[in-house]
This record gives structure tokens, C-alpha cells and sequence, in this order.
């Protein structure tokens, strides 16, 4: 019976599905005042090196408007969240959110809520 048990336990660790967060491998900055979000519609990824991608294929600050409205078609109520590198550069992050807050109601700031140790300093 207990080898039945242990061929069974192998055998959902061997089929599970390990979630990964979809688009750009990034380094989040870390903070302690954030809040969890759930069932973001929409999710904007800026790089280190200041390139956006946006449903896993790099666009142009320009394009996020579009391709926003575009997806928000299906999901009037839905939401945006920005993912960004904790190296990238403010004046891209804030040229993504400005052309979000044409469209969208409800955008959130992606943070690393891991790392946080006792000496960290909030910044919001």
C-alpha cells in the first residue's frame, strides 16, 4: 500500500504545473508598503536598459496606449500592472504610466515583496 502512495506522490510532483510569471525576466524592487494584486488583466514589463514588452513581444513607449485599449476591449473593469526592473530608469516607468492613465483606471506598480529586510527605507 505505501509504495502505491509513493508512486502516486511521484507522480503529481512529475506532472504538476510550475507557474511562471509570463514576458521579461526582471529584478523587482523591493518594498513594505505595497498591497497584493489579484487577476491583473494587463501586465508591462520595462527592462534595465529601458525596453517595454507588453503580452511577451517588445513595443515602443508609444505603442502602449494602443495595444492597452486593444486588451482592455474584452475587460472594460480590467486592470494594469507594471513590472519593472529595480535598474530601470524612472523617466521610462513614469512615460509607460502616462500613457497608461489615458485609458486605464486601475494601474499598479509590480514590487518584490521577498527581499525586505529591517533596514529598508520606504520611499512611498
Amino acid at each position: 500500500m505505501l509504495d502505491v502512495v509513493f508512486i502516486m506522490l511521484i507522480f503529481f510532483i512529475v506532472t504538476a504545473n510550475f507557474i511562471k510569471e509570463p514576458g521579461l525576466e526582471i529584478n523587482r524592487p523591493d518594498s513594505e508598503t505595497s498591497e497584493v494584486q489579484e487577476n491583473a488583466a494587463i501586465l508591462d514589463a520595462v527592462g534595465p536598459i529601458g525596453e517595454i514588452y507588453m503580452d511577451g513581444r517588445r513595443i515602443d513607449a508609444r505603442q502602449v496606449k494602443a495595444n492597452v485599449v486593444k486588451l482592455l476591449a474584452d475587460n472594460p473593469q480590467g486592470s494594469v500592472v507594471i513590472q519593472a526592473d529595480e535598474k530601470a530608469m524612472a523617466d521610462t516607468i513614469i512615460k509607460v504610466w502616462m500613457e497608461l492613465e489615458a485609458g486605464v483606471f486601475n494601474i499598479s506598480l509590480a514590487l518584490n515583496l521577498n527581499n525586505l529586510n529591517a533596514s529598508s527605507t520606504k520611499y512611498f
